[in-house]
């Protein structure tokens, strides 16, 4: 199955998670976007633009930044998703719970949209899991979920777990699709998100792509960013330049043919740029 059947309309548009809450499916990452005024401007311009999702973890050092720049966007904090993470080092119950609130605090919120388990740490990751599970009981999170987590990860937190997490963002593109976990999040309506979905830049390499966006008069990130959401996948390209941060929105005027969906699935290579979920060492 290369599409999905949720409806995509504009920048504004939400999938909705098994809990209800409408997550927009479009967002900005700030990995590497530095705390001060290249991240503050960054989420200033993404919420200028129209972005209304904005992603950050706590292990990025730059909540604080994120913060100041949806307070300055001058815009009803209702009106915005932002979701942050625990890092490894502070997994475990208690710890996580005072992630949590350090987290919160440097954001300068009251409550997060949604809040993920970054990595899964041996040992530590079902505690971790039960604390994200109390926060959201509490009311402190409208949503939680993780990140980087594989399908054995994901059957050993359902095992247990009172609540199914309702996102797991992974490194996702056309060299990594693993649909088969795709497939096992939808059948467990654990709404997917990428991270790297361009491949650390290398989509501009490829010629294919390069030859499939003159196709559609787009860009190769248009390209891949639209293959994202038509496979029903949540997307947070990263950028710290006001021009392209307005230019990766550009995708809600085109659409991708079932060939071409299904060739960009064809590309898989189970390559990974970033660390293996089995193997990290943080």
């Amino acid at each position: 199955m290369s599409t999905s059947s949720k409806i995509i309309t504009d920048l504004k548009g939400t999938f909705e998670l098994h809990n209800g809450v409408k997550m927009p499916y479009f967002g900005l990452g700030v990995y590497l976007s530095e705390d001060g005024n290249e991240v503050i401007n960054a989420v200033k311009w993404a919420i200028e633009a129209g972005y209304r999702h904005i992603d950050t973890a706590a292990i990025y050092n730059n909540e604080k930044g994120v913060g100041e720049g949806i307070r300055q966007s001058g815009i009803n904090r209702e009106e915005l998703f932002v979701v942050s993470k625990v890092w490894n080092a502070d997994q475990g119950y208690d710890n996580t719970l005072k992630a949590f609130d350090e987290s919160l605090e440097r954001l300068q919120l009251d409550y997060l949209d949604l809040y993920l388990i970054h990595w899964p740490v041996k040992g530590k990751y079902k505690e971790t899991w039960r604390a994200l599970e109390y926060l959201y009981q509490e009311g402190k999170v409208r949503a939680i979920g993780v990140s980087n987590f594989l399908k054995h990860h994901l059957e050993d937190i359902l095992d247990s777990a009172e609540i199914v997490p309702m996102v797991n963002q992974m490194e996702f593109h056309p060299y990594l699709v693993q649909q088969g976990l795709l497939d096992y999040c939808n059948e467990n309506q654990i709404q997917y998100e990428a991270w790297s979905p361009m491949m650390q830049g290398k989509i501009f390499e490829l010629d294919a792509i390069k030859d499939m966006a003159k196709k559609y008069g787009k860009s190769p990130a248009h390209v891949v960013l639209r293959w994202d959401l038509q496979k029903g996948v949540v997307t947070i390209p990263k950028s710290v330049k006001k021009e392209r941060i307005i230019n990766n929105a550009d995708i809600f005027d085109f659409e991708l043919s079932k060939e071409d969906m299904a060739y960009l699935d064809g590309l898989e290579k189970g390559h990974r740029f970033g660390p293996d979920p089995d193997t990290f060492d943080f």
